[in-house]
């Protein structure tokens, strides 16, 4: 029988801890659960977050996690970015493919059917001044209640 190594044990952690760890690119993110696993059009999530350094460039992903049975291959949401002072500084409309449009096979990561999938929405966008950013997203489906979408979220992170 081996001898207990408690190197080996602490080698094992280290590595693991630093995996966890190995994301500093990212300055924030959250995803926003909705119950039932339905986006009600009235529904609005909002993410704020700080930005210390203006001038910086960000790349900004919105976060999305449907189920395989969602009735549509694709996902409309405007966005509206506010600034420090709750002015509209963009908006737009994002069409996101969820599903290939030929076979179905959805798009993203996913485990049983649930897909999660991060999409590029603002690439090296600049912040004019430091301090407290919000993003609002809204659903433009052709439908009041959109379902099988469980989260919808916002990842911001600093652009190599």
């Amino acid at each position: 029988m081996k001898a207990f190594r408690p190197q080996l044990i602490i080698f094992v952690f280290s590595c693991l801890l630093s995996l966890a760890a190995c994301d500093d690119q990212r300055v924030y993110e959250e995803n926003y659960d909705f119950a039932d696993k339905v986006w009600h059009v009235d529904s609005v999530p909002s993410f704020r977050f700080e930005i210390s350094e203006p001038n910086q460039q960000y790349n900004i992903y919105w976060n999305v996690r449907n189920a395989s049975n969602y009735p549509f291959r694709n996902l409309y949401v405007t966005y509206f970015l506010e600034d420090t002072l709750g002015r509209t500084i963009s908006t737009d409309l994002h069409n996101m493919l969820l599903f290939d449009p030929k076979t179905g096979k959805p798009y993203g990561s996913g485990m049983g059917d649930i897909f999660s999938h991060q999409i590029m929405a603002l690439p090296e966008f600049e912040f004019d001044s430091a301090g407290t950013y919000q993003i609002r997203l809204e659903q433009f489906m052709r439908t009041d209640s959109l379902k099988e979408v469980l989260s919808i979220g916002v990842r911001v992170e600093k652009a190599e």
